[in-house]
């Protein structure tokens, strides 16, 4: 994998996670002072573009880490890491559950797909930011044993 694409992957991730987590917590957690408000602070609907415009730029750089790394890991014998099989597992499950987010009619539908993204967003959260640590611990090993 080139270090261009796992920056990409990575910055397309925090842009995902930061505008998913500000834009939950402004909807979710935030009073409006107006009780008559339809929003809960005036950047809430900027939030929420920006998360929708950012995810498919982060699954196209998904696309291409599955390709250059998951893949080439499988070709070669390689054993897929815990968390970076969770981190898959979730990428999955989010899409899904914020695609059926954005089209469900069902008020009971919208709260599972609600609960299912948060729920698979926040474990990816935790699965991705493991597998990129043990990443860089494993790189920085391999070089002290190059030197």
């Amino acid at each position: 994998m080139k270090a261009w694409q796992r920056r990409s992957f990575t910055v397309l991730a925090a842009i995902v996670i930061v505008t998913g987590v500000v834009y939950f917590w402004m909807k979710d957690l935030l009073t409006p002072a107006d009780p008559f408000a339809v929003i809960n602070h005036p950047l809430q609907p900027l939030m929420q573009r920006l998360h929708v415009l950012a995810a498919p730029a982060f699954l196209v750089a998904f696309g291409m880490i599955v390709t250059a790394h998951v893949t080439w890991k499988l070709r070669n014998g390689r054993q897929l890491r815990l968390s970076g099989l969770i981190t898959l597992i979730t990428i999955g499950v989010m899409t899904a559950s914020g695609y059926l987010l954005q089209v469900a009619v069902d008020e009971t539908w919208r709260r599972a797909c609600l609960a299912l993204h948060l729920a698979s967003g926040g474990v990816f959260i935790v699965s991705y930011a493991w597998h990129f640590v043990m990443g860089v611990r494993r790189s920085r090993a391999r070089e002290v044993v190059r030197t």
